[in-house]
């Protein structure tokens, strides 16, 4: 039941919430108000989580995940520059360690990555939401056979919305390698789901 309410809870973040409101509180974090930093972790501990779980395609080590990049992020207050660079800095520091994951950690069971989307409201048609949990399947499916650097562009830009040169400043990357990075992974997803439907057809 505990890993379903965290389920519920990434996906309440893809269903357009509003913005953090970190006015004040990002600077009294940064004061050691300890408080006001609980405050700012709760403001974004869904984007970290989602971002994590689409990632690794694991629960536990995208909770893993989550649980390293608020440590850093405690620790290294004073070194980010501003409250408007704590977005930035969180997925740059998420996507790290998701890469970091992969490559130290032994391979667990995985949680479906489709878990981190828009969850069906009840009452919709059953119908319509075993395609939407098919569809993200697939999808979450696909994610897995993008190299690390394609993999968190194709998130950060097509499932999170940041723009090319956001992404582009998320990971340290240019523009044009950022583009092509989305432009591989794309083709390489499309061909994923076009091989996975023709055999199911």
């Amino acid at each position: 039941m505990k890993g379903s309410k965290i389920l519920a809870l990434a996906a309440m973040a893809d269903a357009g919430s509003s913005k953090p409101e970190v006015a004040g509180v990002f600077d009294a974090a940064r004061a050691g108000d300890l408080a006001a930093f609980e405050r700012l972790m709760r403001q974004y501990e869904r984007l970290v989580l989602v971002t994590a779980l689409r990632m690794t395609g694991s629960l536990p080590d995208a909770q893993d995940v989550s649980q390293e990049v608020f440590l850093k992020l405690f620790r290294n207050l004073g070194k980010v520059p501003g409250e408007g660079a704590v977005k930035a800095w969180l997925y740059r520091v998420t996507v790290n360690a998701c890469h970091d994951a992969r490559r130290t950690r032994r391979r667990r069971p995985e949680c479906p990555v489709e878990a981190a989307g828009q969850l069906a409201a009840a009452g919709d048609d059953p119908q319509q939401e075993l395609t939407e949990a098919e569809r993200r399947r697939v999808v979450a499916m696909s994610l897995r056979v993008l190299a690390d650097k394609e993999r968190a562009a194709i998130v950060l830009r097509d499932l999170e919305g940041l723009s090319t040169p956001e992404v582009a400043r998320v990971l340290g990357s240019s523009e044009a390698t950022v583009r092509s990075q989305i432009s591989k992974g794309r083709v390489k997803m499309r061909d994923f789901v076009e091989r996975y439907f023709g055999r199911r057809g």
